[in-house]
Order: C-alpha cells, then sequence, then structure tokens
C-alpha cells in the first residue's frame, strides 16, 4: 500500500504561532491529498519540523518553502539532501522575484518603450550595413578569384526563384490584369471612354503593377524561403562548419541567391506584365467588345517605349532589396528554432515595405526626369 504524507499541528503555549511536523514521505506521490489540506490551513505557523521526513523531492521541497515563505517560518529537522532540494527551490524562486521588474507608470513606460524601438531600429540599420559590407567584400573577392563562385549554386537558385514561381505569378498576373480592366472599364464608361481601358491596363501592368506585385509575391515566396533556410543552418551549426573548413558562407549561400533574385526579376516582371496585358485583353474581349488581338496591337501604339524600360529598371533594384532581406534575417538567427519563425516573417516584412518605399521613390524619380 502506498505510503500518503502526514502532518501534525503542534499548538504553541499562549499567543505564539504552532509547529507543523512531517512525517513519512515528501514526494509528488504521497502530497495529493496532503496539499490540499495545508493549502486550507489558518493557523499562524512559525516552525516546519522535517525530522519525520523519510525522503523528500522536488515537489515536496516546493511544498516546504512555499509554507516556509507565505507563513515566514524556520525549518528545522532537515536531512542533508532534503536541505539541498529546499535551497535550490529557494534560490530559483529568488531568481524568478528578481526578474520581474516593477512596473512603470503608463507615463513613462509609453516613452520607455518608444526609446526601446529607436535604439532597437538604429542598431539594426548598423548591422544592415555591415552586412551589406560583408556582401561587397565577398563580391570583390569573386571577382579577383572568379573560380571560387559556385555557378551550380547559381543556377539551382534561379530555378528556384524564377522557374518554379511561373505558374503562381502568371495566374496572379492573369487575374490583376482581369481586375485592372474591369475597374477601369466601369469608372471609363461614365464619360464614354471605355476604349482607354487599353492605356490603362498597358501602362499600369508595364510600368508599376507587373514588377510591383512580382517583388511582393518573390518576397513571400523567395525571400522567405532564405531566411527560412539560412535561420535553420545557424541553428544546425552548418554555417559555423563551413567557416572551420575555410569556406565563406556569404560566397557559398548569399551571394548565389542574390545574384539569382537580381537575374531573375526583370524576366519575372516582364512576364507578369504580359500575362497581366493578356488577362486584360481577355476581359476586353467578353465586355467590353474588343477583340482580344486587337487589343494587343492597341498596346503597342499606346504604351510609350520608356514605360517597358521604367518596369525593367526597377526590377533587378527589387530583387537585390528581397534578397538581401532574407539572407540577412536568416542569417541572425542564433538562440532557437522559434527565432527562425520570428525571422522569416521580419524578412517578408521587411523586403515588403522597402519595396513600396523604393517604388514611390522612384515613381517621383522617373516623373522629375521626364518619364512619367
Amino acid at each position: 500500500m502506498r505510503e500518503l504524507t502526514d502532518f501534525t499541528i503542534v499548538p504553541a503555549t499562549g499567543e505564539g504561532a504552532s509547529k507543523l511536523a512531517f512525517s513519512g514521505p515528501m514526494t509528488v506521490s504521497s502530497l495529493g491529498r496532503t496539499d490540499a489540506r495545508l493549502r486550507d490551513l489558518s493557523e499562524s505557523i512559525a516552525e516546519i519540523d522535517l525530522s519525520g521526513v523519510t525522503r523528500m523531492d522536488t515537489v515536496g521541497a516546493w511544498t516546504v518553502w512555499r509554507l516556509s515563505r507565505d507563513h515566514d517560518a524556520k525549518i528545522t529537522g532537515c536531512s542533508e539532501s532534503a536541505q539541498k532540494l529546499v535551497d535550490a527551490i529557494s534560490k530559483a524562486d529568488t531568481n524568478a522575484e528578481n526578474v520581474r521588474a516593477p512596473r512603470l507608470p503608463l507615463l513613462r513606460r509609453v516613452p520607455a518603450h518608444v526609446g526601446e524601438v529607436m535604439i532597437g531600429l538604429g542598431k539594426g540599420a548598423l548591422q544592415v550595413l555591415g552586412f551589406i559590407g560583408q556582401v561587397i567584400q565577398s563580391s570583390g573577392t569573386l571577382i579577383r578569384h572568379p573560380g571560387r563562385f559556385r555557378m551550380k549554386a547559381l543556377v539551382h537558385q534561379m530555378e528556384l526563384v524564377g522557374v518554379n514561381s511561373l505558374a503562381i505569378i502568371g495566374l496572379m498576373s492573369f487575374l490583376v490584369g482581369i481586375v485592372i480592366a474591369q475597374q477601369g472599364a466601369v469608372q471609363l464608361r461614365q464619360f464614354g471612354a471605355e476604349i482607354y481601358t487599353v492605356n490603362l491596363v498597358g501602362r499600369l501592368t508595364l510600368r508599376e503593377l507587373g514588377v510591383l506585385m512580382t517583388a511582393i509575391m518573390v518576397a513571400g515566396r523567395s525571400g522567405s524561403a532564405f531566411a527560412a533556410q539560412l535561420g535553420t543552418m545557424k541553428l544546425t551549426e552548418e554555417v559555423d562548419a563551413m567557416r572551420t573548413i575555410g569556406v565563406s558562407p556569404m560566397e557559398a549561400l548569399v551571394l548565389p541567391r542574390l545574384l539569382a533574385t537580381m537575374l531573375m526579376m526583370p524576366l519575372l516582371g516582364f512576364y507578369s506584365a504580359f500575362i497581366g496585358i493578356i488577362g486584360g485583353a481577355f476581359l476586353s474581349s467578353i465586355t467590353l467588345g474588343i477583340p482580344f488581338f486587337t487589343f494587343l496591337a492597341r498596346i503597342q501604339e499606346v504604351v510609350p517605349l520608356h514605360d517597358v524600360w521604367v518596369g525593367i529598371t526597377k526590377a533587378p533594384v527589387f530583387g537585390l532589396i528581397v534578397a538581401l532581406a532574407g539572407c540577412y534575417q536568416g542569417m541572425q538567427v542564433k538562440n532557437n528554432a522559434e527565432e527562425v519563425g520570428t525571422r522569416t516573417t521580419a524578412a517578408v516584412v521587411m523586403a515588403i515595405f522597402t519595396v513600396i518605399v523604393l517604388d514611390a521613390f522612384f515613381a517621383v524619380f522617373f516623373t522629375e526626369i521626364g518619364w512619367g
């Protein structure tokens, strides 16, 4: 039959506090009912006597320490092993209390949080600049020693970034082209100008949405993959192992991904714009009565050539931003698997935000030079 923990309360003489004496084992399997009775104690306890305890585990030590803390009682009669357990529990509980900093008032807490965020942004900006410096340094090394460049890794990443994303980018662009044509036709019909839907679809897809939507899709698809892959390699110490055997992670892992994304983005952007125009022509042939091939022929007349160059010029810059964000966040993973997910999310947010900001800058810039 299982032996249970028992205790007795020895009343104090006069108005003093009582003494609590335990007997039997104080383990997780014997404390069940006793713990419930201890929580209902109403007496004031001045001393906890453990001389009758036969054995004790961590749960028993925690029970004794909790009673001692709550009643400000002295522990007596401890064996050497029980005393070590109680001391360990006491130390852990004291550390936990010290970790909890007092909550600041609202008027001080908000500025403090804003300050921490700004300091974090400053440190992050310096780290990004340092990462870009490493990329430039590694690029210079490869230019001086082209034999060290990993062409197979570049081709593999080009396949992953470009070829494997053709289907999803094509579907997205086709649907976006349909939406632009439909919404534009609805608004232009009020002025009897449905024919200008061709201008709207052509210029918007070739100049802006083709490359922008592609960059967002690549950020969500490839940028997140870069962060997850490199972050996992950091956790499994593969990156450290590469450094140990004399292989530069920047040359072997980062640069092929950067170059692959920069090379594939112009092609993907042009492909996206073309499929978007196909989607607009498809809808126009159904709802506006504009024949499909007439729509395509009209595109050549109404879209200036510099709109094509605007999209192609922005594409490699967007690709560089997406790849940099993914590789940078992946290489910052340090502690645990949870950080891989956090850094992957941060890579996508960072890439999309920077791409949209740069797109606004390019819009103003090309307008100022007469390519508006």
